[in-house]
């Protein structure tokens, strides 16, 4: 029976040492669907999944990841990755949906402002924060929009820098939709930073602008791979209601 959000979270422990058991690639393929329905920023969804079956894959991307255990004996990995040199064609892709979910004659005012709001975003807005050259217009457009925002509230992260944080917590939202939909069905992950990401690109074949979040291994626990009860720090010290 699948766990409840609650009882996922609670389960999802980050596994360090997995059995020989297989798990069902169908079934992580599902929750890798789940992954792709979290929240991300302006809904570019700058990210990609690569889920890792191939023994040969899994071995390189092992030695990649120093043949930590929690890599070593996954049966399976999925690789994160942020690929925020695509927000032109992500930019584009919902410009399209609009057009198709407002191509319909009779609009009401209210959805026809709707779109033309929607659409401006896409097509003024986000090129305005997203396009850069060699990181020099996002510098430009830090200072101007630290200079107006001494008169008014305006968005401040503008930098190259700045726009590669807003995709790797995007690619952090979607990694948790998938671990805890993992721990649902009772399999077992452990997101791992660790990694010489260059050679995680290499073993992927993948281009020059796409970026390493984390590599996630999947398996099902050996005991022996909880290396503890769960610490926290107490939730009164990290709670603030205002």
């Amino acid at each position: 029976m699948e766990k409840t959000v609650t009882e996922a979270i609670a389960y999802r422990r980050s596994t360090r040492l997995y059995t020989e058991q297989p798990i069902d690639t169908d079934k992580v393929k599902q929750c890798l669907i789940n992954a792709s329905l979290a929240p991300t920023s302006s809904n570019l969804q700058l990210w990609e999944f690569y889920h890792v079956t191939n023994k040969e894959k899994l071995k390189l991307l092992a030695e990649a990841c120093f043949n930590q255990s929690a890599a070593r004996t996954a049966q399976q990995l999925v690789v994160v990755v942020t690929r925020k040199d695509l927000w032109q064609k992500r930019a584009n892709a919902n410009i399209d949906f609009l057009n198709r979910v407002y191509n319909k004659e009779g609009l009401s005012e209210r959805d026809l402002k709707r779109k033309k709001m929607a659409t401006n975003y896409y097509k003024k807005l986000i090129p305005t924060i997203y396009m850069d050259f060699l990181g020099i217009l996002g510098y430009i457009k830090f200072f101007i929009f630290q200079i107006v925002g001494i008169f008014k509230p305006i968005y401040r992260q503008t930098r190259l820098s700045d726009m590669r944080i807003v995709a790797h917590k995007s690619a952090g939202l979607a990694a948790q939709n998938f671990m805890t939909s993992m721990a649902a069905i009772g399999y077992d992950t452990c997101p791992m930073e660790g990694s010489d990401t260059l050679r995680v690109k290499k073993i992927l074949n993948l281009p020059s602008g796409a970026e390493i979040n984390m590599v996630i291994g999947c398996g099902i626990r050996d005991d022996k791979g909880i290396y503890g009860p769960r610490f926290r720090i107490p939730f009164k010290e990290v709670y603030f209601e205002v």
